[in-house]
């Protein structure tokens, strides 16, 4: 189905001291999902959801704030209440997620998509 879950945190907690050092203040993490009947299915939502806790959770370990971005595309001829849909479950499942590896919820932002 061409379904990816992004990777690419193996050091994320070395990268995010240094860039605290350096004056950073906020950081963003991005996992892409597509709409189509069948997609995103509940694996590549969960396993996206994950990352990003994760990333959030390390980024808050080290000083940083963690901009939250699940980016689910608008491409294709899903409907607009697909879209909506997709959207719920994906921002419940990344709030869940980020609850269950105990992130400051008060302490991130979301980058929202637009529901098209």
């Amino acid at each position: 189905d061409g379904e990816t879950v992004t990777q690419g945190m193996d050091d994320l907690d070395v990268r995010c001291q240094k860039y605290k050092q350096e004056g950073c203040q906020f950081a963003k993490w991005r996992c892409v999902l597509k709409i189509t009947d069948l997609c995103p299915t509940e694996l590549s939502i969960r396993e996206n959801a994950n990352v990003l806790a994760r990333y959030a959770s390390i980024c808050q370990q080290n000083g940083l704030v963690p901009i939250v971005e699940p980016e689910i595309l608008t491409d294709g001829t899903h409907t607009l209440e697909r879209a909506q849909y997709v959207t719920e479950k994906v921002l419940a499942a990344c709030y869940k997620a980020l609850s269950e590896h105990h992130v400051y919820l008060e302490g991130t932002l979301l980058k929202p998509n637009m529901v098209t």
